[in-house]
């Protein structure tokens, strides 16, 4: 069946979402059943008079998503959303990821690649300033005072107001909880989950933020294996688990982003056992290729997924503002708990104020255009340098890539390496069958200057070991 979507370029949306929308509902809707072969680029191209490049990014987020596959010289075809779980992944051992340590004594650090970075060269200083000075103005005495144990109203609804245009993300106000920080977001959220197994489940590799976050807690926490298109719903199904915690729209640390398939799977076993999932979307906004990722909780009809952000990375770490939305039956028992506010009030009416005003979508834009610059950079300069000697993965969104190097020396030797070279580069344990030592590669903090010369030093320094 040959299909063919109607394409208006008198829409302000752009022609590459109407031809991806068109598809995506196709597929949901089984006009187009699984398996079922798509039109090449060329021949849709030419059939719907647009550019091959319309083609291609549309595809390509069909791609991201996991609606269709590509089959090497035979083409796309729509991909089974209904398809069993993957088959275990190996009995490797799990891997611990290490974060940002002290610096040896040893050379001066002059290409500090950590993946936490962002640019603060480019932070709209002067508009912040002015929200400040409004949220300081004699008009808004109150901020002074303590302010709503769940987050100031303004930013509640800015947050929501957002969430639901940028990520589909359905919630209102009321349902949005601000704290200081993921873990302690996390920390207010463990008390409202009914732990029957005492278990956290979560992917392996991760966030290790969730490991300090339980330190006071009586709850287990469970390693479950990362494989190509994220956490192995086969390993989950052989613990019980009351939650698990997932990056699903850019897997920290090694950046795959898990298709609709397996998020249809995992909803499915949320649903199915009464368990939750906690979905931690802590770069959705910087996303390279095609519209960001629909986040997990949009499409769950049951209410199992507890959606948790920051603006670490997308504003300034330094604000320490966090946020989660909570299905309504954890909201009310959230309500019949005694908090008190962590993230500072004044942060939060400035935040409220430039997003409101426009600033914040507008500095979102502006940094997601320059974060594709870097990433740009640095992926022509490995390249260019490296090429052969290295396998990069991670790079579709967020401000890091995993860098696997073809050689028998040892990661923790490669690592020493490049600091006495002056560069500092990450140490990633490796979870899975990996034949050679893997690395952590970020990008936010650098110039495009300093990240082109820091690989080209890195490669010099590597050089000798390479197979």
């Amino acid at each position: 069946m040959e299909f063919f979507p109607n394409l208006n370029e008198r829409m302000k949306k752009a022609l590459y979402i109407q031809l991806y929308e068109s598809f995506k509902q196709a597929i949901d809707q089984s006009k187009l059943e699984k398996s079922a072969r798509l039109p090449s680029i060329r021949y849709l191209a030419e059939r719907l008079n647009v550019s091959k490049t319309t083609v291609q990014m549309a595809y390509q987020q069909l791609l991201a998503e996991g609606y269709i596959e590509s089959k090497a010289r035979s083409g796309f075809f729509v991909a089974d959303l209904d398809q069993e779980s993957a088959e275990p992944a190996s009995a490797s051992d799990p891997s611990v990821f290490f974060e940002k340590k002290r610096a040896e004594k040893q050379a001066p650090v002059r290409y500090d690649f950590f993946m936490s970075d962002i640019d603060t060269e480019h932070f709209p200083l002067n508009e912040w300033r002015k929200c400040e000075q409004q949220a300081l103005s004699a008009a808004h005495r109150e901020v002074l005072k303590y302010g709503a144990p769940q987050g100031e109203e303004r930013l509640r609804s800015a947050i929501a107001d957002y969430l639901h245009r940028s990520r589909g993300v359905r919630c209102r106000p009321e349902q949005v909880v601000i704290a200081a920080g993921t873990q302690t977001i996390l920390s207010i959220l463990y008390p409202l989950i009914n732990w029957r197994y005492n278990r956290l489940a979560m992917e392996e590799p991760g966030y290790q933020g969730v490991h300090r976050s339980l330190q006071n807690e009586k709850i287990q926490l469970t390693p479950i294996p990362v494989e190509e298109d994220g956490i192995s719903l086969h390993a989950l199904n052989q613990v019980q688990a009351d939650a698990v915690y997932i990056t699903p729209s850019h897997q920290y640390p090694l950046g795959m982003v898990m298709p609709i398939a397996r998020r249809m799977q995992l909803l499915t076993w949320a649903n199915k056992n009464k368990c939750w999932i906690i979905e931690d979307d802590y770069d959705g906004e910087f996303r390279y290729h095609g519209k960001p990722i629909p986040s997990l909780q949009s499409i769950d009809e049951n209410r199992r997924v507890i959606y948790i952000g920051t603006f670490s990375k997308s504003l300034i770490p330094a604000i320490r503002v966090g946020y989660m939305i909570l299905p309504l039956s954890l909201l009310e028992r959230y309500h019949q708990f005694e908090w008190r506010q962590t993230a500072s009030r004044l942060h939060q009416e400035t935040l409220a104020c430039f997003m409101e005003s426009g600033k914040w979508e507008k500095h979102l834009r502006k940094m997601r255009t320059l974060y594709r610059k870097k990433q740009a950079a640095l992926l022509e300069t490995i390249k260019a340098t490296m090429n052969g000697h290295v396998q990069i993965s991670g790079q579709d969104a967020g401000l890091h890539i995993v860098l696997e190097v073809k050689t028998l020396r040892p990661r923790s030797l490669l690592i020493s390496d490049a600091i006495k070279s002056g560069i500092r580069v990450y140490e990633l344990s490796a979870c899975q069958s990996t034949k050679y030592p893997m690395v952590l590669i970020g990008f936010g903090g650098l110039s495009i200057d300093e990240i082109r010369e820091g690989i080209k030093l890195l490669h010099q320094t590597w050089m000798p070991y390479y197979l």
